[in-house]
Formats: C-alpha cells, structure tokens, sequence
C-alpha cells in the first residue's frame, strides 16, 4: 500500500538520509537519536529551519469529492459516521507518530505555512525527506515511531522475554522496575478505541448492504478485542456494498525498526460500478500468473487465492498513516497471509486521487525528463494500470519462507516492506506483459506501461529512503540502470530501450523472489545497502523537477463541508 517519497538536491544529505534509515540495524544504538538534533528549549516556539523554507509547496492541494447523488439518505448517514470514526483514527495515528499532544503542538506553531506542513507530516519531520526535522527544539524521529521506548536498543529487545513480541497490535513500554512489557492496542488506547467501535456499530444500522453491515460489527469487535483476522475474512466476502470503509491498525511502515507494529489509518470509499466491471476480469488470471513466474517452481508453490477481486473507488477521506506525507493511490488487503492464501485480496484503486497525481505530477515530470518521442507513451491508461497490477502483484509469489524461517514479514523484519513493494513493482510489470500477450489486456501498447513506469520512478524516488516505497524505487532504479534498461542523453532526457526493460524485470523478479522465499535478511540488508542510494546524477535530475516547481504529492482539502454532508 500506500506510494512514494521525496526530492533531494545535495548529495551529503542524500547519503546521510540513507545512512541514517539503515542505522536501525546497529544493536548497541537506542531507537532514536538525540544527540543530532538541535538544543531544545521548551520555552521557545518552534521555528521552521532555513534549510526547509523551499519545502513548504511541495504539496499540491486537491480537493477529495466524490458524486453522492445516487446514494440514498441512509448511506449519506453512514458516510458520516465513517468519518468521524476516522477522525479516531488519524488522532491515534498522530500518538503512534509522536509523543507530544497535537493540539499543543500545533497551537505552539505561529506561521501558518508551517504549521500546515507540520499537520501533513504528523509531526516535526519531513516525511518527503528522509524523516529529516524541519522545527527547531525537535528530536530526530525514532525508528521505532512511538511503538518502543526511546531509550531501548535492538540487543535488549531481542533479548527480551514478551509476551507478542512480534505482535502487529500492541506497544512496547517499560514496567515500573524498568523492564520491557507489551500493552495490547484495546488497552493502550482503550478511549479512542471504544469510541470509534461504537459509530461503526452505529453505522451498521444505516447500512443497506447486510454483509457490509456484518463487516462493521465484526470489524468494530476487532478494535475491542485486537482480533482482526474474522473482520478481514468478512470484508473480503463483500461484493455489492457501494460504499467501503479500511479502519483499524493496518500497515507496518511506520515501524522502521523492526516492520512489527501496524499504524491506525483509514479510507472512506465510494465504489465506481463501471469501472470496477471493467476490473473483474483480471483477478481470475492470478493462479495462472503465479505458475509462470520467473523463479524455480519452490517459489512460486503457493498457490494465491482465487477469491480476489478489483475494484475501482473514489476515495472521500483519508485519515492516519494513509493521509501522512505521500498518499496512497491504491490498497491491497489484507495483509494477513492466511486469509491471502484462503481468499485472496481485494484490490482497490482509488481512481479520482490517482487522476489528480497523473494530472498535477506525472505529465509535468514526463515533459522534464523523457525523450520527446517518448513523452506521448506516457499516458493515464499506463498509470492507471501498472497502479493497479502493483496491488495485484502482492498475491503473487511467496508468504512463507521455504527454510522453516516463519513468514517473510517476519524473517525479514524492517526490510520486508521495502522487498514486498519492490517485488509488487517489478510482477506488476510482468503481468501486464503476461496480460498483453495473452490478449487479456487490449488497451494500450508495451511501451505505454514501461514509459510511464520509468517516469513513474521518478516520481516514487523523490518520496525518500524513509519509507518503504522509496527504497524499492531506489534499489530498482539503479538495478535497471546498471541492466542498460534504460539510458539518458546529452540533454539529460531518459528513454526505455524495450528488449533489456524485459530481461531486467525478469531478472530482478527472480532475484526478490529467491531473497523473499529464503528469508534472506543478510541478502536484503546488502541489496538495499548498495543499490538504495541516489548517485549524483539522478539527484540533479531531481533537482530540476524542484526548479520546474513541481509538486512531490497532493494534499487533500476533505470531510463532510466539501461533501455536503
């Protein structure tokens, strides 16, 4: 889920962002660093570094609407408690992100600009930079978000005898004699909680679709008990609801020091009918997909969920981790690998939020770093397409490790996000050739989808080594490079050469496979070391999107106002 990260001009920074994401891995370091931060002062308001005032634009804003008209008065009724339960949702997001109350600390900001740029990055740090601190008297951010205390070192976590150590709903605290304990979700935030689960019951009664209605129960009894697995299977037996809601503690991203802890988000969704129609013919070809991938037969042995489905929404709201920084132009969920293997996953694509993307940010970065005889494949079809083949790809491949090594989230720890999107990248690229040849796909031509995909490169990169997006982008973009999958002229303009695009996505597909089904963390942790870095040319291509002033992201003006609820 969720796509990508930043633009970065000097180099030294560049590396030391890079440096800095991959310092988790030093045993004797605690989970956050204050020694390179600034001297705080409580009693002096926060002021924006200079280093940061150019950055305060990077976002574009977009107004998030969708047509309502056909919804009748009971659906309008649970849109709006939709929102507010997400409302609970970016307020517990903000405690996972932060430690200081976002009242205060954004009442505590005088400029305006800032104290936006403050509220879109859920706290002090610039999540389109490598998490570097934009405000003065701010600590660097902690690997570990607020899921761990500050003060703990990976040798003493992995030391520790917890109770869910691993455990994706719950935090890591210290006991009063100092020792590390595990707090449940349903009890650190039992308020917020017990609130949120009881407008999604409300919204239950307003619902005219009865497995929908059955989803918000069940998924309201998840955020009570921190049970998910039942609500997950129920949401993926929806299939004529109109209106969708994802809530609850969904993507790890947020913890970067182990990828354990899931952050609390949410999406308010309005189902596109026509264009989900179009969709449902894909999911079908998935077993089928999964049987010729690139790779010896063990890794693709697993045989992927039939059940899936695609869809295509419009998006009404974001809330938590999904609106903090970049947002998310698709999800595939969910992430529990039993219910993958057993349904599938449902693949939405949020069409509306993906059209203001391509609009504002692809076409002007294509017109700035594509060969002119390229620029005219760059196209809405291709984004749209190689977006949604993405989120198809995470049913692909492989969920268990073949050496007795447990799930590849788990043997991979803080880099199976990264290898996971990267792998979704790289399959969905080779489905919709896959696609294309068996004639499942009719519109549009190869060159289409890798000449968007290349600009769309560009675009990931600038989104930082921070997130997990960003890295694969990283890693990917110098694989291709070093395969001639690409070149770059004299004017500094890129173009695709097709026969070796090809031969490097099969290659890349094999090696991620391998690295994921041997549970090769030493294998990840060198691939992200000497291929997640941005060289000094591409980071002056970088540069010239930001003097094109082009956005990095959107921002969304949203909520009931600007829906008429």
């Amino acid at each position: 889920m969720p796509f990508l990260k930043t633009k970065q001009t000097k180099i030294a920074a560049l590396v030391f962002t890079i440096i800095t994401a991959l310092s988790a891995c030093n045993d004797e370091q605690p989970t956050s660093s204050t020694n390179t931060t600034v001297e705080k002062n409580k009693h002096t308001k926060p002021q924006l570094l200079a280093t940061f005032k150019d950055r305060l634009d990077i976002y574009k804003e977009v107004t998030l609407s969708a047509d309502l008209s056909h919804l009748s008065a009971n659906q309008k009724q649970m849109l709006s408690l939709l929102i507010d339960a997400s409302k609970i949702m970016d307020d517990l997001f903000w405690q996972q992100a932060f430690s200081q109350d976002k009242k205060t600390f954004l009442a505590n900001i005088e400029n305006e600009k800032v104290r936006h740029f403050a509220d879109i990055n859920y706290g002090p740090w610039d999540r389109l930079d490598g998490d570097k601190v934009f405000l003065t008297h701010s600590e660097t951010k902690s690997h570990g978000a607020e899921f761990y205390p500050t003060d703990m070192t990976k040798a003493e976590f992995e030391q520790a005898n917890l109770t869910g150590k691993d455990g994706l709903y719950s935090v890591v605290r210290r006991d009063d004699e100092g020792q590390l304990i595990t707090i449940a979700y349903s009890e650190m935030y039992s308020d917020e909680i017990n609130r949120a689960a009881a407008i999604l019951e409300k919204a239950a009664t307003f619902a005219d679709d009865k497995e929908f209605a059955n989803y918000l129960n069940m998924r309201a009894k998840a955020l009570r008990t921190d049970e998910y697995q039942a609500s997950d299977f129920a949401w993926m037996d929806m299939k004529n609801n109109p209106i969708d809601v994802v809530i609850g503690p969904i993507e790890n991203y947020e913890d970067q020091l182990y990828g354990y802890r899931a952050a609390f988000e949410a999406y308010v969704l309005i189902k596109d009918l026509s264009w989900s129609e179009k969709l449902a013919k894909y999911a079908q070809y998935l077993p089928e997909l999964q049987q010729e991938l690139p790779v010896p037969k063990k890794y693709r042995a697993e045989v992927p969920g039939s059940d899936a489905d695609l869809n295509a929404y419009d998006v009404i709201y974001y809330a938590g981790h999904s609106n903090a920084g970049s947002k998310t132009i698709a999800i595939n969920l969910p992430n529990d690998e039993q219910v993958q293997l057993e349904k599938g996953t449902r693949r939405l694509q949020l069409k509306n939020a993906m059209r203001a993307k391509f609009d504002t940010i692809m076409l002007p970065i294509a017109n700035t770093l594509i060969v002119p005889e390229q620029r005219k494949s760059v196209t809405f079809t291709g984004f749209f397409a190689n977006t949604m083949f993405h989120e198809v790809a995470h049913g692909l491949g492989i969920k268990n490790t073949l050496n007795g090594r447990g799930t590849v989230r788990q043997a991979l720890k803080e880099h199976a996000s990264a290898l996971e999107e990267g792998k979704a990248d790289i399959l969905g690229l080779y489905m919709v050739r896959q696609l294309l040849e068996k004639g499942a796909i009719t519109e549009g031509k190869l060159e289409e989808y890798y000449t968007t995909f290349m600009a769309g490169i560009f675009r990931s990169v600038r989104f930082g080594a921070s997130s997990a997006h960003g890295k694969a982008n990283m890693v990917r973009f110098n694989y291709f490079q070093e395969q001639g999958a690409f070149s770059r002229n004299e004017q500094g303009l890129y173009s695709v050469n097709m026969d070796k695009m090809t031969t490097a996505i099969d290659s890349l597909s094999k090696l991620i496979l391998t690295l994921q089904g041997n549970g090769d963390y030493q294998g990840v942790d060198e691939l992200v070391a000497t291929k997640g870095i941005i060289n000094e040319t591409l980071a002056a291509d970088l540069a010239r999107l930001e003097a094109a002033s082009i956005p990095v992201d959107i921002v969304f003006k949203q909520g009931k106002q600007v829906l008429g609820l």
